[in-house]
């Protein structure tokens, strides 16, 4: 339990726990469940948790309430993870009103299975709800990342309860880096809806925000220019980062071998930022994330069954999925006698909306002084582009140092 302000209280859960997220999702440092009270003259509850971690979550709001009722239980988002306990809640308190949108009444109906029988206060888009000397407004968030989310303004303290939109994995206290975790979250949560969460932030914009309350991952109160700006980058599927991201799927080694030389050669080539990660042994949600983290991305894959290695067209098919797009992409493929993978992954690439370079280097089982030629050539491409001029100067500099 965590104060927010005098009077907004965190009473979520971190759970310790948990090491797979949704079924997929590897967690080294667990998950925040958030949920919020609001007190005033007229006390509300903000979300719920995840029935794992009910028991412990009642405890918390037993302890922020003393011997207070609540009024309201505000129902931003109905994902499982954190409406899973409201059927506990409104077992202790049969008195409260629950405040949330018409289609999340319907989900709350379907998950419970059965009729809610609490009195229900549907709210959309411009609604408030007055608490006293708080003010909740209501925004309307579709498909970031369901359907019938709502995000609110509590405008007195210029607080944004703001669901699952910047939230991260790992609990609130995990001493990690607050992107890499957001940014991992992001893509392969709700990287799918870059236009919705576009929409949100036009409405966020003409509001006065001093404080963002997520519901995973920490309260954010401080330089919040700088989560803005990482999640309009992020929704726009603009690159982050300038540089190089190598993903590979090698049967035997040897088109591993051939990425890994690839890095020498681009470092060699001035390329400041160069990173890699093999698909075949890595997570291959930090591989989504890091893709969309960079400009250029470069894929190097085996032939297989007359197309590319699964491991290979698993991820360019979530790359697909959640939409990426605006990025240079290079390939590069192994094939021992009927070289398939550079036209498989191409047809995918050519689903999306990125720049594949013509230029494919292929690999015949092995590399080759010819084929490392080619990969050089390539790297001066992925580097300089098609300005020789820039590529030749680097040359120049090379000779005077």
């Amino acid at each position: 339990m965590e104060k927010v302000t005098d009077t907004i209280i965190n009473v979520g859960v971190n759970d310790y726990d948990i090491d797979l997220f949704e079924g997929q999702y590897d967690l080294d440092e667990g998950m925040a469940y958030n949920s919020y009270v609001i007190m005033d003259d007229k006390i509300a509850i903000l979300d719920t948790v995840d029935s794992d971690v009910t028991e412990e979550w009642m405890k918390n709001l037993k302890k922020a309430l003393g011997k207070k009722e609540p009024d309201y239980l505000v129902v931003h988002h109905m994902e499982p993870d954190h409406s899973g306990s409201i059927l506990n809640l409104v077992e202790k308190y049969p008195n409260i009103t629950i405040v949330t949108s018409a289609k999340a009444v319907d989900l709350m109906k379907q998950f419970a299975g059965q009729e809610i029988n609490q009195e229900i206060k549907v709210v959309a888009e411009g609604d408030t709800l007055e608490l006293g000397s708080h003010t909740l407004n209501f925004i309307a968030a579709p498909m970031v990342h369901w359907p019938e989310v709502l995000m609110s303004y509590e405008s007195s303290e210029k607080v944004l309860f703001s669901a699952d939109a910047f939230g991260k994995f790992g609990t609130r206290d995990a001493d990690e880096d607050w992107a890499c975790e957001a940014r991992r979250y992001y893509f392969n949560i709700v990287g799918k809806y870059g236009m919705q969460v576009q929409n949100v932030l036009k409405k966020a914009a003409d509001l006065d925000i001093q404080i963002i309350c997520p519901l995973h991952g920490p309260v954010l109160d401080e330089n919040l220019g700088y989560y803005l700006d990482l999640y309009n980058t992020w929704s726009s599927y603009e690159p982050e980062d300038h540089g190089v991201f190598i993903c590979y799927a090698s049967i035997h080694g040897h088109t591993a071998e051939a990425a890994e030389k690839l890095v020498e050669v681009l470092e060699g080539t001035g390329e400041e930022t160069v990173a890699i990660a093999d698909l075949t042994d890595e997570d291959i949600h930090e591989c989504v994330e890091d893709a969309f983290r960079y400009d250029r991305l470069v894929l190097a894959a085996s032939s297989y069954d007359a197309g590319v290695f699964p491991p290979m067209e698993d991820f360019l098919r979530r790359l697909k999925h959640k939409n990426y797009q605006n990025r240079k992409v290079y390939l590069i493929e192994n094939g021992s006698w009927a070289p398939s993978a550079a036209r498989a992954m191409k047809a995918i690439l050519d689903e999306m909306n990125v720049e594949v370079c013509e230029q494919v280097v292929t690999i015949k089982s092995k590399m080759t002084q010819e084929t490392l030629d080619e990969m050089i050539s390539l790297a001066q491409k992925i580097v300089f582009g098609d300005k020789e001029d820039s590529f030749a100067k680097f040359r120049e500099e090379q000779k005077d140092n």
